[in-house]
């Protein structure tokens, strides 16, 4: 066998195997200078999808369904007792160009939110964020699986919170408003191109208005395809049960997580 036509083979077995591993455009082809047919139009087809994840708003009540339905009623207040709330961003276009408005609630929200304050160790807010695709997706089946894993006996839950037209900093007021220790935001992440129903969790103690970003712990890529929920759930545990301990989230509060090798068939992992 000639070097080139060895070097060829190895290539190929190489982009196979890499191409089991990832979703990414790997080896995709080409005709002359540009892209085949094929791959241009699924290229617009997935830039359409994380462009429509971004505009299209979120369905509340259908997540409020979606909720309910998973959680097969043991958790039924969260949903009947659910506050649908909105940032000052009154419009998705406000939204997208003034990042600030959207970390913030608006006057009614805050007014409904204070009827029901009390303390609590940990609020659930659900913003709708850059992907209501995601957040309609994911977030019924990431309860369903982080309730298995939270110690519920002992904690106080306040009401769940869906706030539309919201960023990251909004679960901060949330929280403030409701006097809860710690709050988790669950939020549509950022469209690309091959995951327009991305999903992330954040994780802060103490929240306040003006947290900073570097006090949170944030889990991201919560997805099929992704990080599964039951992975991700574990992970928002751990973290929520050391930042009680510890008193604190963010930078300095390390994740220990154990991640598998990956393995194609009975081989070692060829990246390794």
């Amino acid at each position: 066998m000639s070097i080139k036509k060895e070097t060829q083979d190895i290539s190929t077995e190489f982009l196979n195997k890499l191409k089991q591993l990832t979703s990414a455009r790997v080896a995709i082809g080409h005709s002359g200078g540009s892209l085949t047919t094929n791959e241009l139009l699924k290229f617009q087809l997935e830039h359409a999808q994380a462009r429509d994840a971004v505009h299209i708003p979120l369905d509340v009540e259908l997540l409020k369904e979606n909720i309910k339905n998973s959680l097969s009623n043991n958790w039924g207040y969260l949903t009947e007792d659910a506050c649908a709330l909105m940032s000052q961003a009154q419009t998705r276009f406000i939204y997208l160009q003034r990042p600030d408005l959207g970390r913030r609630l608006n006057q009614n929200s805050v007014e409904s939110l204070a009827k029901i304050k009390g303390e609590y160790d940990l609020a659930i807010c659900i913003v709708d964020g850059l992907s209501s695709l995601a957040v309609l997706k994911n977030t019924s089946q990431l309860l369903k699986s982080l309730f298995k894993e939270l110690e519920t006996d002992n904690l106080k839950l306040a009401p769940l919170t869906i706030v539309e037209q919201g960023r990251v900093a909004v679960g901060d007021h949330v929280a403030e408003i409701l006097g809860a220790k710690s709050v988790l935001v669950l939020i549509g992440e950022r469209p690309g191109l091959l995951s327009p129903d991305s999903l992330g969790a954040y994780l802060t103690y103490q929240p306040k208005i003006g947290c900073h970003d570097a006090n949170r712990n944030c889990i991201s890529n919560i997805r099929k395809g992704g990080l599964t929920y039951i992975e991700a759930a574990k992970k928002i545990n751990y973290l929520f049960n050391e930042s009680n301990r510890l008193g604190f989230s963010g930078v300095d509060l390390k994740e220990r997580a154990v991640i598998d090798q990956i393995e194609i068939g009975n081989d070692r992992n060829f990246l390794v």
